[in-house]
């Protein structure tokens, strides 16, 4: 699985840090905006957020310029993780309480593990199933203490969570892209969209300080966020990805606690069950012969791996992480690995 494996799981938390903080931070200006116009302005910070990182690298792609299945891999990823997901919160977050969605949002997780398995060849071992029960048992602790947020706010975080779930495997699957133009254009679509659609229903006049408010925590809480959950999700899985994400609800009462809520023993033993299953899940071991067919395509890879052997004269000048178009051969081996972009195929 390499020897990267912490800093795949570090750059996983990251995300769930990042979007952590946007529920409590993004309710303030839900008084000042409507949902459409929130969502689209979060998501075209988004695409502000990881303009930098586009600078900085050597090849950029258009939409139209990749494979037709990965189009429409981000056309999904769009709809549904970038237009339909975030209005759906919003809608759920103008009726209960920050604090009572962070914990319904812990249904994407569930969401996620169940759509992998069902539809993205997403394998989980008995260990995974039981380390996702666990990730469910700590998430109802809280959800238990936290009490109802109402039959509407949480059909709302539900579906929500379903249009996540759909999003993250359509994401992890793209190819001929990097995660951060992933981020660009689908808060570049999304953002658009939304926004457009919020000034429509709602006043053209806005305040330039909650433009900007929005602006900013999309950049953060979503974009870079988005970033680093591709990123991993593209190294880990989706379903694995997405269990470490699931973390996220737990940073957000971790920052409600540092802003003077209470933090009770429950939130502490759900926190701890939380991280002793995520360390079951990396402990398991899944190996078997597979075969790997030729492949052209370009992602985020490093050198040595048993993936990509590909001549590199320049080597010395790159990072050790960076993304180019590449070759890989048939190849027939055997070796413990993740459902990544390498290795999404049946297992015996």
């Amino acid at each position: 699985m390499g020897t990267n494996k912490h800093g795949r799981l570090i750059t996983a938390f990251l995300a769930a840090l990042l979007f952590g903080a946007a529920a409590p931070l993004g309710k303030p200006l839900l008084a000042f905006l409507n949902d459409f116009q929130m969502a689209g302005l979060l998501y075209l910070g988004a695409a502000l957020g990881v303009s930098l990182v586009l600078v900085k690298e050597k090849s950029f792609n258009w939409p139209w310029q990749i494979r037709r299945r990965d189009r429409l891999k981000l056309g999904g990823a769009i709809l549904f993780g970038g237009i339909l997901g975030p209005v759906l919160l919003l809608g759920g977050l103008r009726i209960a309480s920050a604090g009572s969605v962070s914990l319904w949002l812990n249904m994407e997780m569930v969401a996620t593990a169940a759509l992998g398995f069902i539809f993205f060849k997403d394998h989980l071992s008995p260990k995974g199933w039981i380390a996702s029960l666990g990730v469910l048992a700590a998430a109802s602790l809280l959800a238990w203490e936290g009490g109802q947020a109402g039959l509407m706010a949480g059909g709302l975080i539900a579906l929500a969570c379903l249009c996540w779930g759909v999003d993250n495997h359509l994401t992890a699957l793209i190819d001929g892209i990097t995660p951060a133009q992933i981020t660009f254009w689908k808060g570049i679509f999304a953002g658009s969209f939304n926004t457009v659609l919020g000034l429509l229903m709602g006043s053209l006049r806005i305040n330039p300080l909650y433009i900007l408010g929005a602006l900013g925590l999309g950049a953060v809480s979503y974009g870079m966020s988005i970033l680093f959950y591709i990123t991993s999700a593209q190294r880990l899985g989706a379903t694995r990805a997405q269990l470490i994400f699931a973390s996220a609800p737990f940073f957000g009462a971790l920052l409600s606690f540092s802003l003077g809520e209470r933090l009770s023993w429950l939130q502490v033993g759900a926190f701890i069950l939380f991280l002793g299953s995520v360390y079951f899940l990396f402990k398991e071991t899944h190996a078997h012969q597979h075969m790997h067919q030729p492949l052209v395509h370009i992602h985020m890879h490093e050198h040595p791996g048993e993936h990509h052997a590909h001549d590199h004269p320049d080597l010395a000048d790159e990072p050790v992480q960076h993304s180019h178009e590449h070759e890989h051969t048939r190849l027939t081996h055997s070796h413990p690995h993740w459902p990544d972009l390498h290795h999404r195929h049946p297992h015996p």
